[in-house]
């Protein structure tokens, strides 16, 4: 029924389809994502249970599906997996995978020989880490996030005004200090970790708000107890989920029928000034926003230049734009005028891009 079902678009929208993932990604349609969060196995190579110095066991990643046959093997899957993802990733979609020393530069040279475009390589540091109780090596404390587009010239999605007032109106840099998934949010059965290696809410928050639009899907075929379904659907986007496991599958629809969705998804998006409606400066002298004569300030009042009535300003001896008439007073190659040009309310300036956005709200 599955695979007769496969020629009908988003079908599997919202669903968690238990199996492999290479035969499940084949049913899914061509083109058909516009992200995919890949947490596939580490290939951590362990040697036997590793104990802390007290002899009790680390509760860490042993199960089967973490095990291959050698690099050859794990390199293998990863080309398959790959493969089938840049099959069903729309053209300006993107991908995101997460990994750790043992297996994420092998996921990124493959990703390279594939034709995927890397567009960053974000550091998780993680407040929180596990020790290394040996101590013959450094702390790991930290993995390794590979954001890449499909191709070279995708036109790929990046909420960068998201992002920004996410970290308190700064640029978003690439080192992410997140605590591990741990308390409420970590998942147990018989007072054991459920998945030994759960992610955080908060990661997938900031990975999905970055790269995807309200009603967006993604395809996460390393599913897990859920959270990127959790954290999609909270979001106001759509899910795709793939799991071999039918106990983490059963986990992560659990943890979903208890996700409370916005219901009002205008709060769910951060609009990008570069989509926005244009609004030449002229509009705001015709409309009487501003009017013919008006001083306006740098935000220091170190310059002054007088609004004309054809939407140009003048400052000494020279016209031009707002932009242009900026840059000219402070001899600077270039300048945002919405951004420097103040007016004098009351004895405070105030931006004149507060004057934009109000006939944008208006156009709206």
């Amino acid at each position: 029924m599955l695979f007769g079902m496969a020629k009908r678009k988003k079908t599997f929208v919202n669903q968690i389809l238990v199996g492999d993932c290479l035969d499940l990604m084949a049913v899914l349609d061509e083109a058909s994502v516009d992200m995919v969060f890949a947490d596939p196995p580490y290939n951590l190579q362990l040697d036997g249970t590793l104990l802390r110095p007290n002899n009790t066991r680390v509760d860490g990643v042993d199960q089967a599906w973490d095990r291959f046959d050698g690099f050859a093997a794990y390199d293998r899957f990863t080309a398959a997996w790959l493969c089938a993802v840049r099959r069903v990733l729309k053209p300006e979609g993107t991908l995101w995978v997460i990994g750790t020393y043992h297996n994420i530069y092998r996921v990124g040279a493959t990703l390279q020989d594939l034709g995927f475009w890397i567009l960053n390589d974000v550091i998780w540091r993680k407040t929180n880490p596990m020790p290394n109780f040996r101590g013959r090596r450094f702390t790991n404390a930290h993995e390794t996030l590979i954001w890449c587009a499909r191709d070279k010239d995708s036109r790929y999605r990046f909420n960068y005004e998201a992002m920004k007032a996410l970290n308190d109106d700064l640029q978003m840099r690439s080192d992410w200090l997140l605590p591990l998934c741990t308390g409420r949010e970590r998942l147990k059965v018989n007072g054991r970790k459920a998945h030994p290696t759960q992610k955080p809410e908060a990661l997938l928050h900031r990975v999905i708000l970055a790269s995807t639009d309200v009603g967006g899907v993604i395809l996460d075929p390393f599913f897990g107890t859920g959270t990127t379904g959790v954290v999609a659907r909270r979001l106001g986007r759509d899910f795709i989920g793939i799991e071999r496991n039918p106990e983490y599958a059963a986990l992560a629809r659990k943890r979903l029928a208890r996700v409370r969705e916005t219901p009002e998804p205008g709060l769910l998006g951060t609009p990008s000034r570069r989509r926005e409606a244009r609004i030449p400066f002229g509009w705001l002298v015709e409309r009487g926003l501003l009017t013919p004569g008006q001083v306006l300030y740098d935000q220091r009042r170190r310059y002054t230049a007088r609004v004309r009535a054809d939407g140009s300003l003048v400052a000494a001896d020279f016209r031009g734009s707002i932009h242009q008439v900026g840059a000219y007073v402070q001899k600077a190659p270039a300048c945002n005028g919405w951004q420097f040009w103040c007016m004098d309310v009351r004895g405070k300036l105030v931006s004149i891009d507060v004057l934009r956005q109000k006939l944008r709200a208006e156009m709206h």
